[in-house]
């Protein structure tokens, strides 16, 4: 079977040429930080930053897929079901043997743990966690705009 993939961006996004993703374990939680896409929503100045923290995080990787790659079929995915460019969690289909071996790995995963994918510019970025919580901040006031994500445990 197949991944089905459920996209979770849906009024903001990393930026398109230069997003700078950077990962930091903190606990049991991973933060993501990247620039955002201020071409494409209005309401995001040049500058603006997001991080996403992945609620006990078990394992991620940040891999070197980029868009020229995701078009040639060079993904882990195929592209059916999913954008490059987007956040999604994805759901079944997971089959054995299809996992990279370059994750780096905090603890096993839980049974409450959903799987996230998100594709930058030059990279491609997975993690198993319990939850996401996404926050924008803002280069011109350091305003901090938040958004939990719990699927519940």
């Amino acid at each position: 079977m197949n991944p089905t993939f459920k996209q979770l961006n849906f009024d903001w996004n990393a930026e398109p040429n230069a997003p700078d993703p950077q990962v930091e374990w903190q606990g049991s939680s991973l933060r993501l930080r990247f620039l955002l896409n201020a071409f494409q929503f209005p309401t995001l100045d040049v500058d603006d930053s997001g991080e996403i923290v992945f609620e006990d995080c078990s394992r991620f990787r940040l891999g070197n897929l980029n868009d020229e790659g995701w078009h040639r079929d060079q993904g882990r995915f195929d592209r059916n079901g999913h954008q490059w460019g987007e956040f999604y969690e994805v759901i079944e289909g997971l089959g054995s043997g299809t996992s990279p071996d370059d994750w780096i790995v905090r603890c096993p995963d839980s049974p409450a743990s959903h799987h996230f994918l998100f594709y930058f510019r030059d990279n491609d970025f997975e993690c198993v966690a319990r939850q996401w919580t996404l926050s924008l901040t803002t280069a011109q006031q350091e305003n901090h705009l938040s958004s939990v994500h719990d699927f519940g445990t």
